[in-house]
């Protein structure tokens, strides 16, 4: 999961204190419709023989909003969005998209539909340029297949578009650098442009700013909330600045079940959740 639960010391854990706030999350809920969700789980889990990764999740998340889901390493995180997109089977328990239950669906079906993830580890070609991974996303989302043998002719059809997504997460001018001479940060603002090439309605980032200094969290946390406009972005996310910063609702989960759900002020005053990043000590 790549999450180490901040120090005691540190501006994440001084956050992580006071009272609770209470029902704000039930009574916002209540008042909106099921139209207003555009991801739903109902008793989601997963179990591995006999172990229990992810036990009875109930998750909704608002469509037009960021919503993170946080935890303390093992709680769950990523196997839940394993689950979302079907990477991973459940156990138990239904998934909804735009009202739709994907349950069972496979991976690609999902993202044809409009959710699309991104990996906790920087997935792009390393060997090839930025605009040559920005175009296979435009091919897979073109359902063109064949593409792949066509002439470059052919293919420089799509670059009008690429040049277009390279500059949204300001990589324009990368376009002819491979991958693999890009810094993390960068590579990471690759991803979330081969994301983009899908034309996604939910995006589905998995630590999004994991192993990156502060100058690269900055600016993927920017590109995050600029990407965001007219979506929905469901993140796992292990800094606690990026959360508070961007996200308008946040799932804690520990130990595979959620544990609070609200606003940043909320989930930070919860004593469950103080408890389980600077109780525990287990992960």
């Amino acid at each position: 999961m790549g999450w180490s639960a901040p120090s005691a010391g540190s501006a994440g854990a001084a956050r992580f204190s006071g009272g609770v706030s209470e029902g704000a999350v039930e009574a916002l809920s209540d008042k909106m419709r099921p139209e207003d969700f555009i991801l739903e789980t109902e008793g989601l889990t997963k179990e591995f023989r006999g172990f229990v990764a992810v036990n009875g999740v109930n998750l909704r998340v608002r469509r037009g909003t960021i919503h993170a889901l946080i935890g303390p390493n093992g709680a769950g995180k990523t196997t839940c969005f394993n689950l979302l997109t079907h990477f991973l089977a459940p156990t138990r328990g239904h998934i909804r998209y735009n009202g739709r239950d994907i349950t069972g669906s496979r991976p690609a079906e999902i993202a044809r539909l409009g959710l699309v993830r991104s990996f906790q580890i920087s997935a792009v070609f390393p060997h090839l340029t930025l605009l040559e991974n920005v175009r296979i996303a435009l091919q897979r989302r073109r359902g063109r297949s064949f593409d792949f043998w066509r002439s470059d002719t052919v293919l420089s059809a799509l670059d009008d578009r690429v040049m277009e997504l390279l500059s949204a997460v300001g990589l324009a001018g990368f376009a002819a650098t491979p991958a693999v001479e890009l810094p993390y940060g960068r590579k990471r603002a690759l991803e979330i442009a081969t994301t983009l090439a899908l034309d996604p309605e939910m995006m589905l980032l998995d630590e999004p700013t994991a192993g990156m200094g502060h100058e690269d969290v900055e600016r993927i946390a920017a590109l995050i909330k600029q990407v965001a406009v007219n979506r929905t972005v469901l993140m796992v996310e292990h800094n606690l600045s990026v959360v508070e910063n961007l996200s308008q609702t946040i799932t804690v989960l520990a130990r595979g079940e959620v544990l609070a759900e609200g606003d940043y002020a909320t989930v930070s005053r919860n004593p469950d959740v103080i408890q389980a990043y600077m109780g525990a000590g287990d992960g």
